[in-house]
């Protein structure tokens, strides 16, 4: 089962074995977690336990389960039993479909050879139309599927192959179907979170909206977004931060929306009401795809 506590688990042990979490990193919430793998908070906080019995993971006050160690501490006694039982559960099935001895061994033997998943998903790369729009897009994969990956951008060919996996927003598919044969690339579909769009067309009294952003490159970009997303009949006017900096134009500007890259400086100077943060937010269809990929197999 997809969503019992021992399938989600083993995921975990698998994803810490295969250090896509690090020794010291925290874990998703209970509830975050069990919300990006559609199961209940109470069935990823029993598949915690589970871990952190096998010493993987410790929960620690207020920080929430920590990841450990990298390995489990079961003595080779325990692992040979664990894995005898599993092979035996499998083995019977098999038989149950019908296979003889010969054809098992075969299986096993094909499956030994080329077993390199666990490798395949030590690193993923999202891909973005430069550094600052890659970073959202995987915050939005981390957020939506608690899958971390790396940034590159869709000039970056030759770094994108060095990758066993890669977030690939469907416009740029192309680009990068010829890798296809030896590495996993998953095609990304994704928009504006709705949400914050509606947060700005319900301030129906501003007149302009501000874009503050960390790469003067993303300004182009998402003013034509969000032209094509909110009816506002405003003035846009954008800029991108500079060391400390912030655009003059934010003394006067209605509404700031700004990147996550520039969150730190415009959370500090702007009041929380006069700002919106912008995040991308994954169809449905594509967090499917990413949680089959590297949650449900």
């Amino acid at each position: 089962m997809k969503t019992s506590a021992k399938h989600i688990a083993d995921r975990i042990r698998l994803m810490i074995s295969t250090k896509q979490f690090q020794v010291g990193e925290v874990l998703p919430s209970t509830r975050e977690l069990g919300h990006q793998l559609e199961a209940s908070f109470h069935t990823v906080r029993k598949a915690y336990h589970m871990l952190a019995d096998e010493g993987l993971i410790v929960g620690k006050q207020g920080r929430g389960f920590v990841v450990q160690k990298q390995t489990s501490l079961m003595d080779k006694e325990k692992r040979l039993e664990i894995g005898g039982e599993k092979v035996q559960a499998l083995i019977e099935e098999l038989v149950g479909y019908g296979l003889d001895d010969s054809e098992i061994e075969l299986l096993f033997q094909e499956q030994l050879d080329f077993m390199d998943w666990p490798e395949r998903i030590q690193t993923s790369a999202s891909v973005g139309e430069n550094m600052e729009l890659g970073s959202m897009l995987a915050s939005s994969i981390k957020k939506q599927v608690g899958v971390k990956s790396k940034v590159i951008t869709v000039n970056e060919y030759e770094s994108a192959a060095r990758y066993d996996a890669l977030f690939v927003p469907i416009k740029f598919l192309n680009q990068f179907r010829s890798l296809s044969e030896s590495i996993l690339i998953i095609p990304i579909i994704y928009s504006y979170d709705p949400d914050i769009l509606l947060s700005i067309i319900d301030q129906v009294a501003i007149q302009t909206i501000g874009l503050v952003t960390s790469d003067e490159e993303s300004i182009p970009k998402i003013i034509n977004e969000l032209k094509h997303s909110i009816p506002f009949e405003g003035s846009f006017v954008a800029g991108s931060i500079y060391g400390r900096s912030l655009p003059l134009f934010v003394r006067d500007t209605d509404l700031i929306l700004y990147t996550p890259e520039s969150a730190r400086l415009v959370e500090q100077k702007v009041p929380e009401k006069k700002r919106v943060r912008l995040e991308f937010r994954l169809s449905d269809r594509s967090a499917e795809m990413i949680r089959s990929e590297l949650w449900d197999q």
